[in-house]
């Protein structure tokens, strides 16, 4: 049986300086390796998916081990009291704003936990309940999601957006997207309130990162044919 001690003992091996340096620069927090997601993704390969494991893991509060957790976390396990833990405990946003909204979306929590999280004071945790919601219009069939309650979010992102705090803003700009790209009787709409929107600005630090403009990338996914196309899993 695989123990996050050797997990851990593995992802210090696999540590890369020059990715950490990077990952340093977008926000990360230590204690972390800099392990590369494609050597993540075979530990996650060889384990697939294990409750236990990845509580341990994501209790080391070690951001590589913390993503992993994320990876193989079984989804359909996954309590509020675990999913709340988690993004409390989140270090910088790869966790907050990508791991834990991830796995949220994919449980069975997720809208509830996503409509709690936005309004919360602490911006962490807000901006992890858009980026739930963003995750779960994209996996979960329409008829599985209220469009009038979406309807409503949107008109939401648009009164607030400017005025929310930074990593509020991003995952706000990226739930529009994703409502836009993934829900084909709300592109319209979504398309809309983004040109009301206009550009986000977001302090990304000392990074290249740019926030997609809403309006060109919804286009951009109505030209290439593919609005309402759903993905298989919100991780990644």
């Amino acid at each position: 049986m695989t123990t996050a001690k050797q997990i851990v003992a593995e992802l210090k091996t696999l540590g890369n300086e020059s990715y950490k340096k990077t990952l340093l620069k977008h926000g990360a927090k230590e204690p972390f390796f800099g392990v590369k997601i494609e050597d993540l993704k075979k530990i996650q390969k060889r384990i697939k998916k294990d409750y236990e494991l990845a509580l341990e893991l994501y209790d080391t509060g070690i951001s590589d081990a913390m993503y992993l957790a994320g990876l193989i976390a079984d989804e359909e396990q996954m309590t509020k009291k675990d999913l709340q833990k988690w993004i409390e405990g989140a270090s910088w946003n790869m966790i907050s704003e990508y791991t834990v909204p991830w796995v949220a979306a994919e449980s069975p929590h997720g809208r509830e936990l996503a409509l709690k999280w936005i309004d919360s004071k602490e911006e962490k945790i807000a901006a992890a309940g858009w980026s739930t919601l963003g995750s779960l219009v994209s996996i979960k069939p329409d008829e599985e999601l209220d469009l009038a309650e979406l309807k409503r979010l949107l008109a939401r992102v648009e009164k607030t957006i400017h005025s929310e705090r930074n990593c509020v803003r991003g995952t706000m700009n990226a739930f529009v997207i994703a409502v836009g790209c993934a829900i084909a009787p709300l592109s319209d709409l979504a398309m809309t309130t983004a040109k009301r929107i206009g550009e986000v600005s977001v302090d990304m630090g000392d990074t290249a990162c740019q926030v997609p403009f809403a309006p060109a990338y919804i286009d951009k996914v109505k030209k290439r044919g593919t609005i309402g196309k759903k993905r298989k899993t919100a991780r990644c």
